[in-house]
């Protein structure tokens, strides 16, 4: 029996304007950009290990120059929900327990308070849990703050790693292509939803 739904965040549930912004900030091509900064610094401000203070000033020990103003005006632009997914979301309200699962950091707070509000019953992000995916331990965790085992639990993430992540400590998933997909895949999953308002 499936209990609840576990969501990565970002471009799953919503759009993930991360790459944008870190251009905006800093003047840089990607490219350019991921080769001169410490390629461990993200993911440690994902696991909660470094505040934001110290992110940024990861950025300027390597000579980037970054505004973080920026960074945040053009994320909070480019952040919405994906086609599809607050009307499923709402859909699955009282049917399941809605989770998300994200790798994301402090960022999600105002996530929470911004976008997921009355949409999801538990957020849980690297940041809270200590531990990114694909690792085992952050699917346990999340199975932990859920109080289920992994039978009674679905996993959505656009990331093939994570969703072969997920399957290793049992829990069933499916790779995120589009909200009508997921919702035909949860709907044989044993998830008692209708079909979309839009099929019609």
């Amino acid at each position: 029996m499936v209990r609840a739904v576990a969501f990565d965040l970002m471009d799953t549930v919503l759009a993930d304007p991360f790459r944008e912004a870190l251009e905006a900030a800093t003047g840089l091509p990607l490219v350019e950009l991921f080769a001169r900064r410490e390629p461990g610094v993200y993911p440690a401000f994902e696991r909660g290990e470094l505040d934001e203070d110290a992110y940024w000033a990861h950025y300027a020990d390597a000579g980037i120059d970054a505004d973080p103003a920026a960074f945040h005006r053009v994320r909070r632009a480019g952040t919405g929900y994906l086609p599809g997914m607050a009307d499923l979301l709402d859909d699955l309200e009282g049917v399941v327990v809605r989770a998300t699962a994200s790798n994301y950091p402090v960022w999600v707070e105002e996530l929470a308070e911004v976008h997921l509000q009355g949409r999801f019953e538990h957020v849980l992000a690297s940041c809270h849990l200590g531990v990114r995916k694909p690792e085992a331990r952050f699917y346990e965790a999340i199975l932990d703050r859920l109080a289920l085992p992994a039978d009674e639990v679905l996993f959505v993430d656009d990331r093939a790693e994570n969703i072969a992540g997920a399957e290793q400590v049992g829990i069933t998933s499916h790779r995120f292509e589009d909200a009508a997909v997921l919702r035909t895949w949860l709907i044989d999953h044993g998830v008692p939803l209708g079909p979309s308002a839009d099929a019609g």
